[in-house]
């Protein structure tokens, strides 16, 4: 069986386009958002409505609950989805909610979106306090359970506390390096090094703000910093986030962005000048374009079982370890 193809992180508009479109660019398993600051019942309702797709289209998509499910899908021809929160607001203040929704699938949880949570500090907050009591606690309640801690819209100083304090390997699960394009969300070279030395993932962001240039940075430029970044990192150690948000109307920016905080659009990371979804860069406009990014990692140098490992297979060593229950010395067998 060929090496696997995972995206970990995608928001897209879902629809049977979507799914085929997946099924078209050979993508096994992709990381999806179902919430953001839906609380639980909310949360809940959202995992009814993907019941509904998985019915719908059970030709083409499944729900994911462990790594045994990538292979499922490359024997199925079809593509794993795994449910992940961008915001703790679906556990509320509610510990015991982090059991109940891994076992209705949720496999991912951010400590923050950007704001101050109960749990951390986001990035677009002007003091960052790290984590929580609260946050300790629920960050060894996902380590118990097997739901991994991302910190992608993170603040630095919580994010190194997360590292430090959680027995199991984390995830950033879409940023690239802020030494590369300097904007809050993208990562320092401190936590980057943080992350690799502790056998955590970076997944490479494909959203227009996090990339230099933006809609314009070239393919040559991205696969660049991706290798470049490898090499400081570790190769086990980097993936594919694409953060794509395939036909979502732009409404729905107030929602990941506004919540329910605040009467005023925060557009943050790009411009209030454009408060919409950026235009994708034309070499990856949608799962289909996977292979362009093969392609442009090849010409960076990269082997071949290297760029499989960046498409896919770190993605698939990750989820084996992360999504069980947690076992003794989990953390130094990563190493």
């Amino acid at each position: 069986m060929t090496a696997p193809r995972i995206d970990a992180l995608q928001y897209a508009n879902w629809s049977g386009k979507v799914f085929r479109q997946m099924r078209a660019g050979g993508v096994d398993a992709v990381h999806a958002t179902i919430t953001y600051h839906e609380n639980f019942r909310e949360t809940v309702l959202g995992i009814e409505a993907w019941n509904r797709r998985f019915a719908e289209h059970a030709d083409l998509i499944f729900q994911g609950f462990t790594a045994d499910d990538i292979a499922l899908a490359q024997s199925t021809g079809r593509t794993a989805i795994f449910f992940g929160s961008q915001n703790p607001s679906c556990i509320e203040d509610d510990i015991g909610l982090v059991e109940v929704l891994h076992r209705l699938g949720l496999r991912f949880m951010q400590l923050t979106y950007n704001n101050q949570s109960l749990l951390a500090t986001g990035c677009y907050e002007a003091e960052d306090t790290g984590l929580t009591r609260m946050g300790r606690e629920v960050v060894a309640e996902m380590n118990r359970v097997g739901m991994v801690v991302d910190m992608s819209h993170s603040g630095e100083r919580s994010t190194l506390d997360a590292i430090e304090h959680s027995t199991r390997p984390i995830a950033i699960t879409h940023a690239n390096p802020a030494s590369w394009h300097p904007t809050l969300r993208n990562k320092s070279d401190r936590v980057l090094e943080a992350l690799a030395q502790s056998g955590g993932m970076l997944g490479f962001s494909l959203y227009p703000h996090h990339l230099k240039g933006g809609g314009d940075c070239t393919l040559p430029e991205f696969c660049e910093m991706v290798a470049r970044t490898a090499e400081r990192m570790g190769i086990e150690r980097v993936g594919i986030g694409s953060d794509l948000c395939q036909d979502q109307p732009d409404s729905v920016v107030d929602w990941m962005r506004v919540g329910r905080w605040t009467r005023k659009a925060d557009f943050g990371e790009g411009s209030a000048d454009i408060p919409g979804f950026p235009p994708m860069p034309g070499w990856f406009r949608d799962n289909r374009d996977f292979d362009n990014i093969a392609r442009g990692l090849r010409a960076t140098g990269m082997s071949g079982a290297e760029v499989a490992a960046v498409l896919g297979g770190n993605w698939a060593r990750f989820f084996a370890e992360s999504f069980g229950a947690a076992r003794a010395g989990q953390r130094e067998a990563a190493q």
